[in-house]
């Protein structure tokens, strides 16, 4: 039966020396957390890479009395486990390969809308406020799940806008559902429910919001998303964590970029410096680059600019008008067209790139927007 399935799920997971990877080796082997349970400690050998010392607490009575105690505690809250290998858990979040073995779930959302994970430092500034914000409004006509980690800041800020703009949030917590972390957050949780969002853990009930658990919550963060937006962080802060798991799964990155002198930007400043981040420039641009498809016709910009008040140079107006009358024109054409050296062309090239005036492709060709 699958209960007893999650019966001795459960009681593996707690077992000593049993972490995701190791659940994952055993239930492959044997075919099921039952067997892996009753068979592991006798026929270890079959393990690759798992000795004795691995499997000596498995089979452990306490163990099999602690989850009947949470198969009924998650029955009185209704709270869903989903095992990974039942294939239950996001598939997204199965590709990772420390992906949890047990998810604990209350709510529901349609798993076929996007992923995109938000977020930040617990000290939101008014410019990340306002970006959130931004965001949210320009998204309002897409269709898609935010996902962040129920911390004061910028992950309450994702929350309360997803709410606010009708959009599903996932809020991954960082301990067992017999604790609210924090407890200033207890009503933005009944919320999210409320709204049809979902609150996910991968830690049983009685596992306390200790420390260490935090960096462990931010991979699921990152693993439940195709793109991870990293609003405002400081050098260290947990966000930088949740941007190397994302860098790890081979996901995007986004970070947005923010003054020198300010802490709470510096992180993002050093995600996008060492290539681990792409630089967030325009809503828009964003937007387009996260493969929506259909977004709001004004589309807030974060660095705004005004078709109005760009007043082009006289070789800018001359390069750009030969793009415009030739879409996709080459490079060499350019130059041929225009009596001008590449050299000089490329830096006025990138100068109505900048401009967003014109758009570079593969192979030096050239469309004007």
């Amino acid at each position: 039966m699958i209960s007893e399935e999650y019966l001795y799920a459960i009681a593996l997971r707690e077992s000593s020396q049993i972490g995701d990877i190791n659940f994952h080796k055993l239930v492959r082997t044997f075919g099921s957390a039952e067997n892996a349970w009753k068979k592991a400690k006798r026929e270890y050998k079959k393990l690759e890479g798992i000795g004795p010392k691995t499997v000596a607490d498995i089979g452990n009575e306490s163990h099999l009395k602690f989850a009947e105690k949470e198969l009924s505690f998650c029955e009185k809250n209704s709270i869903q486990i989903k095992l990974r290998h039942l294939g239950e858990i996001p598939s997204l979040l199965n590709e990772c390969i420390d992906a949890p073995a047990i998810l604990y779930q209350k709510g529901s959302i349609d798993e076929s809308h996007q992923k995109i994970s938000i977020v930040g430092t617990r000290n939101i500034t008014p410019y990340g406020k306002q970006f959130i914000g931004d965001f949210f409004e320009a998204t309002q006509s897409c269709q898609y799940v935010s996902v962040s980690g129920l911390a004061l800041g910028v992950d309450k800020e994702v929350h309360e806008q997803s709410i606010l703009n009708k959009k599903p949030t996932i809020a991954v917590l960082a301990h067992g559902f017999e604790f609210l972390y924090p407890a200033k957050n207890r009503k933005l949780s009944e919320k999210i429910l409320q709204e049809g969002g979902v609150l996910l853990t991968e830690f049983n009930s009685a596992r306390k919001p200790d420390r260490e658990n935090f960096i462990q919550r931010n991979r699921i963060v990152a693993g439940l998303s195709p793109a991870t937006i990293v609003v405002e962080t400081g050098f260290g802060g947990g966000s930088v964590s949740t941007a190397a798991f994302a860098n790890d799964y081979n996901r995007d990155v986004f970070a947005l970029p923010g003054k020198i002198t300010d802490v709470h930007s510096q992180g993002c400043n050093q995600l996008i410096l060492h290539n681990k981040a792409t630089a967030i420039s325009t809503i828009k641009d964003l937007v387009s680059m996260l493969g929506f498809n259909n977004p709001k016709e004004k589309i807030a910009e974060l660095f705004p600019y005004s078709e109005t008040t760009i007043q082009l140079t006289e070789i800018q107006e001359t390069i750009y008008q030969f793009i415009k009358q030739s879409p996709q024109i080459s490079l060499d054409d350019l130059a041929q067209e225009t009596d001008l050296p590449s050299h000089k062309i490329l830096p006025i090239i990138l100068e109505l790139e900048l401009l967003g005036k014109v758009k570079s492709f593969s192979g030096r060709q050239f469309i004007a927007n």
